[in-house]
């Protein structure tokens, strides 16, 4: 799945992203891409119960691909 970030990702956001995708699913695989904004996640969840994660960090995203 595939999410797109709708602000700015610094470099010292990755920790923090991949720290709260892994609150959800210890087991994810979590890939943050700066440049296009957009954080992959390979789980066998639904991608809505990972956008909890986001809001609880306060990122605003939105799901390209489930």
């Amino acid at each position: 799945m595939k999410f797109s970030v709708n602000e700015e990702i610094r470099s010292d956001d990755i920790a923090t992203i991949e720290h709260a995708m892994k609150t959800v699913d210890v087991d994810a695989k979590v890939n943050v891409d700066i440049d296009t904004k957009t954080v992959s996640v390979d789980s066998w969840l639904m991608p809505e119960e990972f956008l909890v994660a986001f809001v609880d960090e306060d990122y605003d995203v939105t799901i390209v691909e489930a």
